[in-house]
């Protein structure tokens, strides 16, 4: 009887897609590696010289003008020259702070506003799109580039919805035929202490994977009140982050991170998810305040993952992974089940920039690895554990919403389609900001 995931099973598609794709097999392990030992890439920490790569940024807020800056910083002869947003004041705010933080001005006619500025972006002469609007707009964006043979960076999550989902992989899978680069912004895969961690219990430091418990508590989130000269569409684009239909609500446009941690370790997919969530303090929007759900797989082997954002918390992550013969700290630290220390990531002091254990930023790692396979010729893609992180994301967040136990096969199945299938500034009717309550009604007696 299968008493827990066997190492074994961590040599998957999953686990090693990106590492497998990189074709740097050179562990960063100190020492003569053993025969048989999973070994992890090389990573570079900055992309090799060549000819000018330009990117196009669609979607133009905090983490998209972040995402360009850590593209910059990837390497030489790098560029921005286009941007999108069907926001003006983002557009502007994003150009001041390249030209502040880089020196980088962006021309007029290479700016675009509207619902369909990606796809003139996309059209601008650009060889990478980096993709950073609200979630729920980036399975159409993700289809477009590969349509047009652009190498993507997409940042987390890649989907709200299965129907979203679905499609990405089936876009990845058409990028990986005609030898594109996807890269995606979960980060803790490209950080070499997660991943030393990770190649140590993959080579049976804790023995037999036999759960996990995987925590992310912090404060609220920013939130925008609604003003009186903003349609609906405005207003929930505006506050994005508290709509679902929008970010897919935080346990999968922010707790994914985490999740996607546990899904790396556990190198397959849960069967079953139940969940519980609830919403004491948000103001606007309709999302949860909190999530607890257990995952199940086809082993008997459960996982429990718990998020809440509320102000004056105690807030603590967790990434732990347990084994027959110990656990894991995920961040870089090893235990047996006395609680003995028996291994840790040796992180060197900030100011030693020359130690093989040093960690690159991980937001800018991406991109690094991103040019790298693009200039020398060897394809990476990520895309695949992206969204089956995502999709794990939303089946707790279902199983949560909802009451019910959620199989893996009924969301793979799911038509779940959130949002409107057209876009234009006016009302929208068809989308409540009502919060989700499970279960039946209590009747007096």
């Amino acid at each position: 009887m299968d008493k827990g995931i066997n190492r074994r099973n961590f040599i998957t598609k999953t686990s090693l897609g990106t590492i497998g794709a990189a074709g740097l097999l050179v562990s960063c392990s100190q020492g003569k590696p053993k025969k048989g030992e999973i070994q992890l890439p090389a990573l570079v920490d900055q992309a090799p010289d060549g000819k000018v790569l330009k990117a196009g940024l669609i979607g133009c807020g905090g983490r998209g003008t972040g995402a360009a800056i850590n593209f910059l910083e990837a390497g030489p002869n790098l560029q921005i020259t286009a941007l999108g947003d069907v926001f003006q004041d983002k557009i502007d705010q994003c150009r001041a702070e390249l030209k502040t933080e880089r020196n980088v001005e962006i021309a007029d006619e290479n700016c675009f506003i509207g619902f369909d500025s990606y796809q003139k972006v996309i059209d601008s002469g650009v060889d990478i799109v980096l993709l950073c609007t609200p979630p729920h707009f980036r399975p159409a964006h993700v289809e477009a580039a590969v349509n047009a043979r652009k190498h993507v960076f997409m940042e987390k999550p890649v989907a709200v919805d299965p129907v979203g989902a679905r499609s990405v992989l089936a876009s990845a899978k058409k990028a990986e035929a005609i030898g594109l680069c996807m890269v995606s912004g979960t980060i803790r895969r490209v950080q070499k202490d997660y991943m030393e961690t990770w190649r140590q219990v993959a080579n049976g430091a804790i023995g037999d994977i036999t759960g996990a418990n995987i925590i992310r508590n912090g404060g609220a989130l920013w939130f925008r009140n609604r003003q009186p000269q903003w349609t609906d569409m405005e207003y929930m684009l505006r506050n994005w982050v508290n709509f679902c239909w929008l970010s897919g609500d935080h346990i999968t446009e922010q707790f994914i991170h985490e999740v996607d941690v546990m899904n790396w370790y556990m190198g397959k997919n849960p069967v079953v998810a139940i969940g519980w969530g609830g919403r004491q303090r948000r103001v606007t929007g309709d999302q949860y305040d909190f999530f607890s759900v257990e995952y199940v797989y086809e082993n008997g082997v459960r996982t429990h993952c718990a998020a809440r954002q509320i102000n004056g918390c105690t807030n603590r992550k967790v990434e732990q992974i347990n084994g027959t013969a110990g656990f894991a700290n995920a961040a870089g630290i090893i235990y047996d089940w006395k609680g003995n220390e028996i291994w840790k990531y040796p992180m060197p002091e900030e100011s030693d920039t020359t130690s093989p254990w040093k960690v690159t930023n991980p937001f800018v790692q991406e991109h690094i690895n991103l040019v790298t396979a693009i200039r020398t010729g060897k394809p990476i893609s990520d895309a695949e554990a992206q969204v089956n992180s995502t999709l794990i994301t939303i089946m707790g967040r279902i199983a949560a919403y909802t009451g019910k136990e959620v199989t893996w096969e009924e969301l793979m199945n799911s038509d779940l389609y959130l949002g409107p299938k057209t876009y234009v500034f006016g009302p929208l009717p068809e989308i409540k900001e009502k919060i989700p309550v499970v279960g039946e009604e209590n009747k007096a007696v």
